[in-house]
């Protein structure tokens, strides 16, 4: 299995985005039309379902670069979108849609994923932040990813944004996170020492017919070959680009970082895989209090401990890849609370209403930064 040539540290970035109804704060199976008028506009794809677009980023040197690539797409989006009374808003789930009426794309590889999968394959009405980073050699890949895994999920827990379900509280900061992994090829991923290892694994997937590509490995940080990144998908959704490009930042430094570690010949840090899943569940439950193990001696540590040390640490990096300011953006995150515990205290504050938190959503996307939890007044009498 081949891995492209990569400049070291380019970054590009995806975004999922929810079609919501301006009249019922439902979602809308509008994609097909809406990609049928932007027929060859850049930075834009389809995605799995109907009530989704994806916004991306082209190949970029600073995160900024990336940001107005996403805010282009974001907008040529929303000229087509505003007319049918759809709001482009995002989240790791919307609070109430039921996933049993969402349409899925016109594509055989859809298809095929819920003819396999079925029930948990119907229940995939989630929305991600996926984050490429150049890695200019292959033997630099695992290493690269081992050591990502041990700060991959205080990063799901800064991204954390769907504790609604259906319409149900889950009281996990991330459900997203448990929905997910019910997939068979997706989940943490595994560790291997060597490139060729990686190679029997697919050959393994593909002879017994888990795969047809590697692609279809969808693991919460992966190589992705084609492109020569490895790319970090264990974030929900972001709601604003405030905290898209902060995230965005931190995941280009961390990797940049363990890179110029390799190159200066230092041993990047691990954890085991059972402290990685465990890492997962925790930070999957408890988000921002969450307490992770961080080492693999099995020391632990509050989330927000780690994080700001880390910031810290990861400051000349950052200064280095020129996102000193969007990195800064993760100190508002822990200050504001994440996403999760703004929606919470949202409908807390507005007798439960669900509603008010999708409110909420659209406001932070149209605002394009985190707010605080406020009174929302509901389209409708009483809450959802």
């Amino acid at each position: 299995m081949d891995f492209s040539r990569s400049a070291q540290s380019t970054v590009g970035i995806e975004w999922e985005l929810q079609l919501i109804d301006q009249d019922s704060n439902d979602l809308r199976q509008a994609a097909g039309y809406v990609m049928e008028q932007l027929e060859g506009q850049e930075f834009i794809q389809a995605e799995m379902l109907m009530n989704t677009i994806e916004v991306t980023s082209g190949v970029h040197e600073t995160i900024a670069g990336c940001i107005d690539d996403i805010r282009i797409g974001a907008e040529a989006v929303r000229k087509v979108t505003d007319p049918l009374r759809i709001d482009i808003a995002t989240a790791g789930s919307h609070p109430f849609a039921n996933p049993a009426y969402q349409r899925v794309t016109d594509s055989a590889r859809y298809e095929e994923l819920v003819n396999r999968t079925q029930y948990w394959g119907r229940q995939m009405l989630l929305f991600g932040t996926h984050v490429h980073v150049g890695i200019n050699r292959r033997d630099k890949v695992l290493p690269i990813l081992r050591a990502m895994l041990t700060r991959g999920f205080h990063i799901q827990a800064l991204s954390s944004s769907s504790p609604y379900w259906a319409g149900e509280h889950t009281k996990y900061a991330s459900n997203r996170a448990m929905v997910f992994q019910q997939l068979p090829t997706a989940g943490t991923p595994r560790q291997f020492e060597e490139w060729h290892e990686l190679e029997q694994f697919t050959t393994d997937l593909q002879k017994t017919g888990v795969i047809q590509d590697f692609n279809e490995v969808r693991w919460d940080i992966r190589p992705s070959p084609g492109w020569g990144t490895l790319e970090t998908r264990v974030c929900d959704a972001n709601t604003n680009v405030h905290e898209l490009q902060a995230i965005a930042a931190l995941i280009h430094c961390l990797v940049d970082y363990y890179s110029t570690e390799l190159d200066e010949g230092r041993e990047l840090p691990t954890i085991p895989e059972w402290y990685v899943n465990e890492n997962k569940w925790r930070s999957s439950r408890y988000g921002m209090d969450a307490v992770l193990i961080v080492d693999r001696e099995g020391n632990q540590e509050p989330v927000t401990d780690t994080v700001n040390r880390m910031l810290r640490n990861l400051e000349p990096t950052a200064a280095k890849l020129g996102c000193l300011d969007e990195l800064s953006g993760i100190y508002d995150i822990l200050e504001l609370g994440a996403a999760y515990q703004r929606f919470i205290e949202v409908a807390n504050r507005n007798e439960g209403s669900l509603d008010a938190v999708v409110e909420h959503m659209r406001s932070e996307m149209r605002e394009d930064k985190p707010l605080p939890p406020a009174f929302t007044a509901p389209h409708r009498k009483g809450p959802r």
